[in-house]
Formats: structure tokens, sequence, C-alpha cells
């Protein structure tokens, strides 16, 4: 099977990963420079050993411009990268007493200086809060090590860096959230339009001919007015497949830890894959006519494609029941409900209904449409199937199916 994938990614959180990769560029800089031209707490050069804070500087210099590229998104700043770049940080944090003896004797920078919150905020912006925490308390283990005697001062810092990246990294999370909710309005707002244009366009040509072959034939009399009814159920149920919304690709919203992502597929006309999702709705709308009434939600109801097909088949086996039991000229209701962990289908009818024990009777005497065009099925999905019938008030077929099914599905074979 085919598929035709189209991916349109939305994402406010590109710009912090330039604002990131500016201040990792601009943060090294400022600690070249501090370096060279800092001085100690009585005016002289601060290093004692010159060559330690030279050698970290030069490779702080190297790394920071050759990484660059690993901080342009979240895709490419892999975990491993984090590790090395938080290791990169701390090993300067705790290389600062060996080049500048007085270093714990008063608060002065560290090796890296400021640069080590943009390892941090990397963390906050790729993980989250919780990867923030993570990163910051490490440095936070740090810097109490290098101070040997650290001083409020140390403190307030420590804290500061660890209040801010967990801030960060939570407007980040809720900036993921928003991503997501917007996606799905787009989805919803393209749904909704592609709709609008196709009943226009139907209903300017297709659904005006079959009304007017209806009321021709109905005219007419005889042969004809048995085209004109048949017309009118194909008009009913086009316009049903019309205001379902049923005709535009599925649309799926999911994070990729680069934003939001709408990512529409196209499905050729053989039908899914047994591993591919599949809309209940487009299974079951072809059921809707005169006689039938679809309901539906308004976004699409995905399953496993092998469980659609099954569940799907256990409704047209009630729907059966239905023509058989309770006459051609009984009307039936489809309800189809998304619940977080099920799909739920209700087939209902006005028939006579079903005496009691009679469902007994037909499996003693070996009629098994029920038992297993309808229960066998639902079993064999990890689902359920309840009928509710009163003697005169109609029945009620009420499926269950798990979205994840934990048993192994079987095919169950129609009894008709």
């Amino acid at each position: 099977m085919a598929k035709r994938e189209r991916v349109v990614r939305m994402s406010v959180e590109l710009p912090l990963w330039r604002a990131l990769t500016g201040y990792r560029v601009l943060t090294m800089i400022y600690a070249v420079l501090l370096a060279i031209f800092g001085k100690d707490n009585v005016g002289q050069q601060r290093f004692e050993r010159p060559w330690v804070a030279v050698a970290y500087l030069a490779f702080l210099f190297v790394w920071t411009l050759a990484t660059l590229p690993k901080v342009r998104s979240a895709a490419s700043c892999t975990k491993r990268f984090l590790v090395a770049d938080l290791v990169v940080a701390l090993t300067g944090i705790l290389l600062t007493p060996l080049a500048d003896f007085d270093s714990q004797s008063f608060d002065g920078p560290t090796l890296p200086s400021i640069w080590t919150a943009g390892s941090v905020l990397a963390f906050a912006i790729k993980g989250g809060w919780r990867w923030a925490a993570f990163a910051s308390t490490f440095v936070a283990v740090a810097n109490i090590i290098q101070r040997g005697e650290p001083s409020r001062d140390t403190y307030h810092n420590v804290l500061l860096v660890w209040v801010a990246s967990i801030a960060i990294g939570y407007v980040v999370e809720v900036a993921r959230a928003s991503e997501r909710t917007l996606a799905r309005a787009l989805e919803i707002e393209a749904t909704t339009r592609e709709r609008e244009r196709l009943a226009r366009d139907i209903h300017d040509s297709v659904l005006q001919v079959l009304a007017m072959v209806q009321r021709r034939g109905t005219a007419i009399g005889g042969e004809a007015a048995e085209l004109g009814r048949m017309a009118g159920e194909q008009e009913v149920a086009l316009r049903t497949l019309v205001s379902s919304g049923l005709v535009p690709p599925t649309r799926v919203s999911e994070d990729a830890a680069e934003g939001a992502v709408v990512r529409t597929v196209d499905v050729d006309d053989e039908g899914p894959g047994d591993g591919a999702a599949c809309d209940l709705r487009a299974l079951l709308a072809p059921h809707a006519g005169s006689r039938t009434s679809f309901a539906e939600p308004g976004a699409p109801v995905l399953l496993p494609a092998e469980s659609a097909r099954e569940l799907a088949a256990a409704v047209s086996a009630a729907l059966d029941n239905v023509r058989v039991h309770a006459g051609p000229d009984a009307q039936a209701w489809i309800l189809v409900e998304d619940e977080p962990d099920e799909v739920i289908v209700t087939v209902r009818d006005d028939g006579p209904g079903i005496p009691e024990g009679r469902l007994a009777q037909a499996e003693g005497e070996g009629r098994l449409g029920v038992a297993l065009s309808i229960r066998g099925r639902l079993r064999d999905l990890g689902g359920t199937a309840e009928l509710i019938s009163v003697p005169g008030q109609g029945c009620e077929v009420e499926l269950k199916v798990p979205k994840a099914p934990k048993v192994s599905r079987g095919k169950a074979g129609s009894a008709r």
C-alpha cells in the first residue's frame, strides 16, 4: 500500500535554539576576554598557572565553534552531546582553583564563567524542567566544591541558575503543549474548509440530480417509482458522507521535541495496512441511508486497521439482524463514541425487540449469528458486546473495543 505523506512543522521553540547558539558564542568570547584582562582582588594577573587557563579556554573556543550545529534544533541536540557539553562546563569549574589559587578566597569568576549557563539551558530546551533540574544540580555541586568554603553570594548564584533553568524548561513544556493545541485547531479548520468545498461541489451537481430523479420517479410511478426511491436513499447516504467530513485525509498531531507536527497521510483506495491506523468513521459511513442514521465525532476515530475492520463487520452483522428480524421498514441508528481508552459503537433499532430467552434458544438450534458474528469478533479484539432488548421497544447493541487490544485477534466467521 502506497502512502503519500506531507509534514508541516510549526515551532516557537526554534528561536530558542537560535538564541542559545548566539549565547554560547558570546559567552565563550566573554570568558576568553575575562581571562586575558581580568585581575585578582589586588589588581594583579589572576592566574598563577596561566597554562591551565590557556589550555582549557583554547579547548572551550574550539568546542563551542565545532558544536554550533548541535544546538540548532532539538533533533541535532542529542543526549550524548548534552552530557559531553555538561562535562566540559563542570571540568572548567573544577579546574579554576588549579589556575587561580585565590579563586576560593573571593567570589571571582570560574574559567567558563557564564558559558556554563548555556549548557544548562540546552538541557532545559531539549527536555523541559526535569532535565534542567538535573543539569543545574551538577553545576551547583561543582560550584560549591570549587569554592571550598562557599559564601552567601555563591549560594545565591547557584540558586539563581537552578531556579532560572527550571523556569525556562517549564516554559518550553507549556509552549510545546500550546503548539499541539494550535496544530489540532489547524487540522479542524482545514477539515472544515475541505468539507464545505466538497459539499458545495456535490450539492451543485450530484445531489441535485438525485433529488430530481426521486421527484420524477415518484411522479411517474411504476418501475420509475422504485428507481426514484433508490435515488432518494443514495442522496441521503451521500449527504451523510459529505457532512461527516470523511473525505479530507487523516491528520494526526504529535510532539517530536521540535514543536508541533501536523502529519497528513493520504492512503490509497486499497485500504490501510494491518499495521496502520484506520478511521472507523470511513468504514461505517456507507451504512448511512434513509433507514439508518449515522452519528459520529467530528475528529477521526483511529483504531488499528484489523480492529476497525472487525468492529465494522460486527456493526454490519447487527444491521443485518435489524433488517431480518425487525423488517425492512425498521429505523436504525448508529452512534460512535471515541473515549480515551476505547471506542464504543451503539446500534439501536425501533423494531419489536427480542423475546426473553430467544438468543439462548437460537444458539441451541445452531443459529450463532449474534454469538459469532458479533460477540465472537469483539471477544477476539479484547472487547465486549452487550445486547439490550425490551419486547415492543426495539433492540440496542453496544460494542466496546479497546484502542490497544492485548488479546490476539482471530478471524470470526460470519454466521450468515
